[in-house]
């Protein structure tokens, strides 16, 4: 039978965005170890059938003895199952299952899932990232991207060649399981939702300060927000819910039912690999307000399925949520409409499963 390793940095995110790819892989009668932090998801993998082994891994932290110490298991696990294929996900199970998959001679695909903040400033931290990743990358049989400026960042900085490279629609969505909705009937208040971790990098900074402008100037919205928050936002989250304006529903694996509820989805981050709640809000059916970046603006057409907005500017931000509450019903209603459209035309996620496959059993 034949094996595959698949390292990620958390089992809830796998399960959401890689479980379609898993289950066409154990279709074709593929056995699956996964390596991977448990958060959520754990006992529905089981029951896929899938082998799983709880990974220790500080996903943000640079504690070079915490990294040698994932480097050393994947070895070991490596020389252990003797997998024929090795996946990888995010920054340090690409680097450091990459670096472990090439020196134990076993084929390999990275998946570059977002640059990160590591290549936002020039600095020893990008030096450092870039060589790793260029090691680790060198013998990859295939290095996924899912948008094509992070594509371009790696051949530019001459972390990868471009012939090793393959651009995806991101992760794709579940077009059946993001059905379309009906557009919300009633129009007050004028909920924005937004699904992600609360954080400065998502644009919490910029859009807790258009809400507030939005609230004073008597407008009859209101945001909430599903997701885990950083510690330094309980403070204006705890006030905003008492002053009515704010909505924290924590963190919840069901975003439908919020997203049935919401007149628009926004997402005002700073970089992205591709922003799976934008394809998942625009597949149900929600316009979207989201920043004018890479990874964001592929999932929709400004005017047509939404509107973008500058990043890190919070005016710019204020000025588009503004515009879209002032917008009929039937115009948003038609955003919607059209979004879903968009995700049929570029972002299914079979289509995403099909072309993966193709490229890793090259």
């Amino acid at each position: 039978m034949q094996k595959i390793m698949i390292l990620a940095n958390n089992s809830g995110g796998l399960y959401n965005f890689r479980r379609q790819l898993m289950q066409a892989l154990l279709d074709e009668g593929i056995r699956i170890d996964a390596y991977t932090p448990f958060s959520s998801r754990v006992d529905e993998m089981k029951e896929m059938g899938i082998h799983l082994m709880e990974t220790p891994m500080d996903r943000r932290g640079m504690n070079p003895i915490h990294d040698l110490k994932l480097f050393r298991l994947y070895r070991h696990e490596m020389k252990k199952q003797q997998p024929d294929y090795v996946i990888t996900y995010t920054i340090k199970p690409d680097i450091y299952g990459g670096l472990a998959a090439r020196l134990r001679h076993i084929p390999y695909a990275l998946n570059i899932t977002g640059a990160g903040t590591a290549f936002q400033k020039d600095g020893l931290l990008k030096n450092m990232v870039r060589i790793l990743f260029r090691t680790a990358a060198k013998k990859a049989k295939v290095v996924f991207f899912e948008n094509k400026s992070d594509r371009q960042l790696f051949v530019d900085e001459k972390i990868v060649n471009e012939k090793q490279t393959v651009v995806l629609h991101g992760a794709g969505v579940d077009l059946e399981y993001f059905s379309r909705m009906d557009y919300p009937k009633t129009e007050e208040p004028f909920i924005f939702l937004f699904v992600g971790r609360v954080m400065k990098e998502k644009g919490a900074d910029e859009l807790f300060a258009a809400m507030r402008k939005l609230k004073v100037e008597k407008c009859k919205c209101k945001l909430v927000i599903v997701g885990f928050m950083e510690e330094d936002y309980r403070e204006i989250i705890e006030q905003g819910e008492k002053e009515g304006w704010l909505e924290f529903a924590g963190f919840d694996p069901e975003v439908r039912p919020y997203i049935q509820k919401a007149h628009c989805a926004v997402l005002p981050s700073y970089h992205e690999g591709m922003s799976n709640t934008n394809l998942e809000c625009a597949a149900c059916g929600r316009p979207l307000i989201t920043s004018d970046i890479p990874g964001c603006r592929e999932a929709m057409i400004d005017g047509e399925t939404g509107l973008l907005c500058q990043p890190k500017d919070a005016e710019s931000l204020y000025n588009t949520m503004k515009t879209m509450i002032t917008l009929s019903a039937e115009e948003r209603e038609r955003m919607g409409k059209a979004g879903r459209k968009h995700m049929e035309k570029e972002f299914d996620k079979k289509a995403v499963v099909e072309e993966t496959i193709q490229h890793i059993k090259q």
